[in-house]
């Protein structure tokens, strides 16, 4: 048997990941994020949606740039600050000992301890009700070495720890399933 909720948002778990804009030192900041996500692979595009009444609202529609930082255990705690926090009230750089960094090609900046970061400019904005959706595409990415295994060149992002959110809460990610096509896959003959 199932129970029925009003509709709402119930596609969970979400990325947690720390929104960084501004074009200057003086106008940095830094927002926490779930409503997050790809939209397309080529070109390569993703969306941010803020409520109008954020400070990173006001900045990414003045600068068109925004920069999606991916958290991982060790950022937990700063994750969840700013998402609790103001810039409008606080440095949430200085306050959680992050370091901006400039991005390749956009000016707003990089969180340096981030292991994964995504450049974007904005294309479009869609007024959704509580939320406006900044579409953007992704113009550049930088990955900590770390994460690149040096025989292959695969991206391994569960080196990272990334975390999610979910109904308010934060998590870690669960255990290792199979690749994409693992499903069908034919096993090898021995």
């Amino acid at each position: 048997m199932k129970a029925e909720f009003k509709p709402g948002t119930m596609v969970y778990p979400l990325p947690a990941v720390l929104v960084s804009c501004g074009e200057s030192e003086a106008d940095y900041n830094l927002m926490t994020a779930a409503w997050t996500g790809t939209v397309c692979s080529d070109p390569a595009m993703c969306y941010v949606s803020i409520r109008k009444s954020r400070l990173s609202h006001e900045i990414i529609s003045r600068t068109g740039e925004f920069v999606i930082n991916i958290t991982t255990e060790k950022l937990a705690r700063a994750t969840d600050w700013c998402g609790v926090r103001s810039g409008r009230d606080y440095n949430k750089w200085k306050e959680m000992k992050l370091t901006p960094v400039p991005g390749r090609l956009v000016k707003a900046p990089l969180v340096e301890e981030s292991p994964i970061n995504i450049e974007c400019k904005v294309i479009q904005v869609l007024e959704l009700g509580s939320h406006d959706m900044f579409l953007a595409e992704v113009v550049n990415v930088q990955v900590d070495e770390s994460l690149i295994e040096s025989e292959t060149g695969r991206f391994d992002l569960s080196l990272a720890k990334p975390i999610a959110y979910s109904h308010g809460e934060y998590w870690t990610l669960g255990s290792f399933i199979g690749g994409f096509g693992w499903s069908v896959k034919k096993k090898k003959r021995k």
